[in-house]
């Protein structure tokens, strides 16, 4: 095996560890482009890489689960729970009917530092629209989606941001 120097019992904390190294490069990435051309800019660089990474993260991921398009809603639980971030932050799946989802990030790695910080939230909004649109079409075109509340809107104590995801 190409890696047989990694103890068996170590994958999983190493698996945990690469995502901090990832979501670290991302947030270093955003603030070089948010230092030396504003958030305008950054926002608008964060959304234009989101549309394609979020899109190469869903299939990698259908990849991995052996997943084919079009498996609906149920699909799309399955595919968020092994999204990169969801190794370091608290979320929630919910299915109030067979028509609706709902993912709630309960605690976002990114914005409970700032709010430990004393900082304002990041408004992810909109890059969040892209992203979790584009992830949820990828998993399947019919779903639709619609945010619940994310920042800059005002956000409840329970979550930190909130989507809603329906098929027909």
């Amino acid at each position: 095996m190409k890696f047989d120097y990694v103890p068996e019992n170590r994958w999983k904390e190493l698996a945990i560890d690469f995502a901090k190294r990832w979501l670290s490069h991302d947030g270093l990435w955003f603030q070089a482009v948010e230092k030396n051309h504003g958030m305008d800019a950054a926002i608008m660089n964060d959304i234009q890489a989101w549309e394609k990474q979020t899109v190469l993260e869903a299939r990698r991921i259908m990849e991995m689960l052996d997943l084919q398009p079009g498996g609906g809603l149920d699909a799309l639980g399955e595919c968020l729970r092994y999204r990169m971030y969801a190794f370091l932050n608290e979320q929630e799946i919910q299915r109030p009917d067979e028509k609706t989802l709902i993912f709630s990030m309960n605690s976002c790695r990114v914005q409970a530092a700032r709010e430990k910080k004393q900082m304002d939230f990041f408004p992810c909004k909109p890059v969040g629209m892209v992203e979790y649109s584009k992830f949820a079409e990828t998993v399947d075109p019919r779903i639709k989606t619609r945010c619940v509340g994310c920042p800059p809107d005002p956000v409840p104590s329970n979550w930190h941001c909130c989507w809603e995801f329906t098929i027909d």
